[in-house]
Parts: C-alpha cells; structure tokens; sequence
C-alpha cells in the first residue's frame, strides 16, 4: 500500500510538472489555483470519510471481484478524455487558443466545492462506494436510498460531471479544453445507464429503488 502511495505521488508531480512545461511558464496562476483546490478538497473530505467509512475508503483502490468488463471498457476512454482536458487547457494557455473572462474562475471553483461537498456526502453515506462496477455479494450489497440518493440515484456520477470534469476547464481558463471534458462527460453518461441497468437487473431492491427515485444524475431532466 505504502509503494503504490509513493507511486502515485511520483505520477502526480510527473503529471503536474507536464502541465506547466506544456504552459510554458511556471507562473501559470490558473495551474496553481487548480492544485490548491484539489489539495483543499482533499484536506476537507478525504480524513472524514476515513473515520466515516473506512472499509469503504480501503475498498476504492481495488479492483473488487465480479466487475464487469463493461466498465473497464468505458473507464479506458475516461481516464484519457479526463487527463488530456488539462492538458488542452495548458496548450491554450501557453499560445492563446482562446479568451476566458477571469471572473467565471469563481462559478468553476463554486462548482468545484459543490463536487467535494456532494461526493463526500455520497461516500458517506455508501459502504458501496467502489471504484468499480460490480454486485457486491461478499459484502451484502444493498440499496442505498439515504442522503444524496434520495435525490438522485447516482450522485457520485452527478458530482463529477458538473463539479469536477465541467468544472476543470472554467477553472483552467480554457474554452478548448471543453473539447476532451464533453467525451469525459459523454463517457459518465454511458456509464451511469449501464451501471443502473445493471442494478436493476441484479441488485434486490433496486427496481422498487427507482420507483421513488426517478432520476439517475439531475432531478426533472434524466
């Protein structure tokens, strides 16, 4: 566990280091502000979900058995579109691309804490919270109709899109950068209608779940 936090640290200053040469300067004040949220946000939720839920906390750096491929097959394309929107908007900052009004920083870090207090909410709430796709029979896996869902069905992919993958462009100051961040968004979407197909078919409870919950990601519209 220890060498796989050390290597993740390592990428992440190796990712870091990539935008701001990709920048081209290394007084990029929209790079640093973009760091110190996510720094923030880590120092806000991630010590209280530890005490809160720490089995499932320990469970979100695993693979757990029984994911389904499907999700592999849809996390690939994320996980690229969701690292090259930083890396858009740093080329937009080094040659200019496009104009971003500084004010709208605040609407992005707005959305921004929106993503870690709806999340942090949702993980607190959820024993099931994985990073994966799958019925979790080893663990009792139940539905999940308190806090956050019983607003919407899959907060978690709620607060991602609008807090964090929409968010990151405004924050970066890049118009471009929407370009990789609407595949991420297209992404999440197909994730979520197969994850709740999913749990319809094979979770217990969930069809009667939907009944009270109509929505998956936003009330009135899906």
């Amino acid at each position: 566990m220890r060498l796989k936090r050390i290597a993740r640290l390592v990428i992440s200053l190796l990712y870091i280091s990539l935008l701001f040469w990709l920048a081209g300067r290394w007084d990029w004040w929209r790079g640093w502000a973009f760091i110190g949220l996510l720094i923030l946000g880590c120092i806000s939720s991630v010590p209280y979900l530890w005490r809160k839920n720490p089995e499932m906390m320990k469970r979100r750096g695993e693979f757990g058995k029984g994911t389904k491929t499907w999700d592999i097959v849809v996390l690939v394309p994320f996980g690229l579109t969701f690292l090259t929107t930083p890396v858009v908007a740093a080329l937009d900052a080094q040659y200019q691309w496009s104009q971003m009004s500084p004010w709208l920083w605040f609407l992005g870090a707005g959305l921004y804490g929106f993503f870690v207090a709806f999340i942090t909410w949702a993980m607190a709430v959820n024993p099931h919270f994985e990073k994966t796709v799958r019925i979790q029979r080893d663990r009792n896996h139940q539905v999940i109709s308190s806090g956050p869902y019983g607003i919407v069905r899959h907060p978690g992919y709620t607060a991602i899109i609008l807090g964090l993958v929409l968010a990151t462009p405004v924050l970066l100051g890049s118009w471009w950068a929407f370009i990789p961040a609407i595949l991420s968004t297209v992404c999440l979407i197909i994730r979520t209608a197969l994850e709740d197909r999913t749990l319809q078919k094979e979770l217990s409870g969930y069809q009667a779940y939907t009944r009270s919950v109509h929505y998956r990601l936003l009330p009135g519209l899906w």
